[in-house]
């Protein structure tokens, strides 16, 4: 017999020891030893006994099937008409494993027959044991024929006086449900009656069962609230179950004529209930309500406070993570909790601690700063890699809200990223203190030169490749570039391979830029000359030749420029196809012969769920619209748009079809000064299908001051494979024009073979309708982001300010008010003044961004709420140019 595994626990348990009963466990031993079923003498200890020591059957063949081994039907047949044979046994435990095989099992309908009789006999035994396990089986095997056959005494079970019976029957008709609706929508008397149990777990599950059975009726749900909200639930889970269901239907309902939530009160009063976790799945739900007030959320603030300094960690914790979320949204509300949670960040829980901190960073304000960042020194080393990314982003964060705050903020990070930690760790550090450099010209200097210290002792190859890559790109613009050389060389030096070719290209680089510095960089590089690695020789070859103007790309100095900062004006995708089908031959490749058309979506990358982009590219206040280098590229390849000019804008997409249907089309609006270029990327799901001559017919009627000039239609359109089509339009220069389009996809449709993939050659011409499109004013501005708004402001010329008020009616609140001017202008927010505070009257917003003609704009919002919550607002603007705040005003008097 194989001997048993000794596992050590934590240190917590006293180094105890115990066995793993099942170590060496093999399927073919246990189903020989699954014959002892058939013995005529039953021994019900040795069919079913415990796992010490590891020879009992049934518990061996039910770890079997949960550990994921798998019976053929053979033997799970055998195994099972051995099981039944254990029916004549009157052991009670044994009795239970039955049980538990038979629904492990799962058997035919062939052989549920064999088992019916002795599980209905065991249903309408006296023992309620028997009883519920045996309805919970029975319901897990049978078929809607047989459920007929004992409806009668399911029904009779869910009122039956005995919970354990009531309850199993309420469960298996929720698994009932899925699979034979019909059927159990008949028990809603029963379950009604049964949620008037005094059992705390009957009611649970009786509720939980009405509600399914009346989901899909919004105004059967809103009776069922309306009458069990008056008090007759008393099992904690049950208020639980009803609180969230409270809080679904407040959610559709929105507010009565009285501006008041229909069953708040409720809500409220569970707050004051004995039962914790009612309390907080109350206070839960008030925080998670659409546009949920200061007042509405006090009271659950104010119980969440108490949780904080809680004996239990588990109401410590749940106390904790709701805070958190409700500070992404209402940070001034939690603030009066910062007290008690910067004692949790000494919690012995590490998620408890990681919570309070990353609250903490939400809700602080510029002089707390400090502060924070001397309690969380010693914190970081004591928790794991994955709270600390957590805390990190929450640094990046705050840093962008404050970033006058950048030195202490910066010190931080870069003390952390000496410190040990993973690649995913390491890696999120770089990421945020590249964005800080990128957001806050000040915090350039430094930023450059903790990335160039961390380069020295750096373990991951990637980081060090991207660092030197950025290094390259924003070194040569500081007031002292020499002063990195040292670093960047250093790398050719002590690194591997790869790491020395990107620090070869890096040279390059700032050689380009910096005149005084490319005799010594030509230096450096001829040294690389004699690297051991054959890219690096190369690179460095190219280099000395590229900044001597000796090679044919380097013949200027624009030329050189471009070639070392610029990026392929070719889809990486199709030259990677291009050299795969290259064979080799006296012809050399030819990089024009590459397709400059790309049937993939640059800048559409697909979102997961749920999940927090990360990394330099990644935008703290959602996605921000620049000219993109790839669609400038597209466009400027294709012979129809090449005399637009240059791209200011590139818009996000736009969906314009629902999602699951046959055609998937987005598109991106391309703003030039004199045109608008509508890219239309489309997307085949349909396998059996080949649409060709693709094209989008667009009506611009509603759009007077556009007229089209131009259309490129997509040639071929495979299944699953996207593609674009083109339609450019002409506008009045200097004129804000916008307007509405409608849409329809034309193309011919030809069938596929399935078999061989091979179109037909006669196709049919379809259409398919796609939604409008609008050209909106905040199409022709660009979101650009200044670190310190008053020195911009004031360096602004005082002659080009505009200001006007204006009234914008009544809102549902001060937020609301702010974001709708915020999308009409389409400006970037500045140092977090989109966020609005739950309780205030008044709100001041900043924003920036750069009008179509690269004018750059600042605008001061400053907006007050009366008690009919009517808005009024303060508009100043200044730009570049005085005619721009003019049209500012213009565009929100129209908006």
């Amino acid at each position: 017999m194989a001997q048993p595994l000794v596992v050590k626990k934590d240190d917590d348990l006293d180094e105890e020891e115990y066995y793993s009963p099942f170590l060496g466990i093999e399927k073919g031993a246990v189903l020989q030893e699954a014959r002892v079923f058939h013995d005529p003498q039953l021994d019900a200890r040795r069919c079913c006994q415990v796992p010490v020591p590891p020879n009992r059957v049934i518990t061996k063949l039910l770890y079997l099937l949960n550990q994921g081994d798998t019976f053929t039907k053979v033997e799970a047949t055998e195994v099972f008409f051995a099981t039944t044979k254990l029916f004549q046994s009157k052991d009670a435990g044994l009795r239970r494993m039955v049980y538990l095989m038979i629904k492990e099992l799962s058997p035919s309908a062939d052989e549920v027959i064999i088992v019916t009789s002795s599980l209905m006999k065991d249903m309408n035994s006296k023992t309620d044991m028997y009883r519920a396990n045996a309805i919970r089986v029975l319901c897990r095997i049978i078929d809607s024929t047989l459920l007929t056959q004992i409806e009668r005494y399911l029904k009779q079970a869910i009122v039956d006086k005995n919970p354990v019976v009531a309850s199993a029957a309420l469960v298996s008709g929720i698994y009932l449900l899925q699979t034979s609706p019909e059927v159990v929508k008949r028990w809603s008397n029963e379950v009604q009656e049964a949620v008037q149990s005094r059992a705390a777990l009957v009611q649970f599950h009786a509720l939980a069962l009405l509600h399914q059975i009346r989901q899909n009726d919004r105004l059967a749900v809103s009776k069922l609230v309306t009458s069990l909200t008056r008090g007759s639930v008393r099992s904690p889970l049950a208020q639980c179950l009803l609180v969230r269901y409270t809080s679904q239907v407040i959610r559709e309902s929105g507010l009565n004529q009285s501006g008041d939530r229909p069953f708040f009160d409720f809500l409220e009063s569970c707050l004051r209930n004995k039962a914790e976790m009612v309390i907080l799945e109350a206070a839960r739900a008030i925080t998670e309500l659409n546009g949920v007030t200061s007042r509405e959320l006090t009271p659950a603030i104010t119980v969440l406070q108490l949780f904080l300094s809680s004996s239990k960690p588990v109401l410590r914790f749940a106390a904790v993570r709701t805070l958190n979320k409700v500070a992404s949204t209402h940070p001034l509300a939690v603030t009066n909790c910062n007290i008690d949670m910067e004692s949790l960040i000494s919690d012995q829980n590490r998620s408890i601690a990681t919570l309070a901190i990353t609250t903490l960073l939400k809700t602080g304000n510029e002089s707390s700063v400090d502060r924070l960042m001397k309690q969380m020194t010693n914190f970081m080393s004591d928790i794991a890699d994955e709270f600390k990314i957590v805390v990190v982003e929450a640094i990046r964060s705050l840093c962008l809200k404050f970033p006058l705050k950048y030195r202490s903020l910066m010190n931080f990070l870069s003390n952390i990223l000496r410190e040990e930690g993973g690649f995913e760790y390491k890696k999120a550090i770089v990421d945020s203190i590249i964005i800080l450099i990128r957001d806050i010209p000040d915090a350039k200097e430094s930023g450059l030169f903790h990335l160039c210290e961390f380069i020295e002792d750096c373990e991951f190859t990637y980081l060090s490749t991207q660092i030197l890559h950025f290094l390259g790109n924003e070194g040569p613009k500081t007031a002292d570039p020499s002063k990195y050389i040292r670093y960047i060389y250093n790398r050719v030096i002590l690194e591997n391979a790869t790491v020395r070719a990107s620090a070869v290209s890096t040279l390059a680089k700032f050689g380009a830029l910096v005149d005084s510095l490319k005799p010594r960089i030509f230096v450096l590089l001829r040294r690389c000359l004699f690297d051991g690695d054959d890219e690096v020789r190369d690179r460095a070859t190219l280099y000395l030749k590229l900044l001597g103007g000796e090679a044919t790309v380097g013949e200027t100095e624009k030329d050189v420029n471009e070639f070392l900062f610029g990026s392929l004006d070719v889809p990486l995708v199709n030259l990677e196809t291009s050299l795969a089908n290259y064979e080799p031959s006296d012809v050399p490749f030819d990089i024009s012969s590459v397709p400059k058309e790309t049937k993939s979506q640059p800048l559409t990358e697909k979102k997961t769920a749920g999940k927090k982009p990360t990394g330099p590219a990644s935008a703290v206040n959602g996605p921000v619209p620049t000219v993109d280098a790839s669609y400038e590229r597209l466009l400027s390849s294709i012979p129809e748009f090449a005399d637009f000019g240059k791209l200011f804008k590139s818009s996000a997409p736009v969906e314009l079809t629902e999602a699951e249907t046959e055609y998937s089309v987005n598109v991106v609006k391309h703003i030039y000064d004199g045109h608008v270029v509508l890219q239309y990327n489309c997307t085949n799901t349909i396998p059996e299908q080949l649409l060709e001559q693709v094209v989008v017919f667009v009506d611009a009627s509603e759009a007077e001051e556009f007229s089209e000039v131009a259309s490129k239609p997509l040639e071929s359109l495979p299944f699953d494979s996207p593609g674009q089509t083109f339609v450019a339009f002409e506008k009045p220069e200097g004129v804000i024009a916008t307007g509405k389009f409608s849409n329809i996809l034309k193309f011919i449709v030809k069938e596929v073979d399935p078999s061989t993939g091979e179109a037909e050659d006669d196709g049919v011409e379809d259409e398919y309708q796609l939604e409008d499109l609008e050209i909106v004013s905040a199409d022709y501005m660009l979101k650009v982001g200044v670190s310190n708004f008053r020195n911009a402001w004031e360096s602004m010329d005082p002659e080009s300010e505009r200001v006007d008020e204006y009234g914008l009616g009544v809102r549902e609140s001060l937020a609301e008010a702010v974001s709708a001017v915020i999308s009409i202008l389409g400006m970037q927010p500045c140092e977090g003044t989109d966020v609005v505070p739950s309780n205030s009257r008044s709100h001041t917003c900043l924003l920036s961004g750069v009008f179509i003609g690269n004018v750059k704009v600042l605008v001061r919002l400053s907006f007050g709420i009366s008690a009919p919550k009517e808005v009024a607002m303060k508009l100043a603007v200044r730009s570049d140019d005085p005619e721009i705040s003019d049209k500012i005003h213009e565009i929100v008097a129209n908006g």
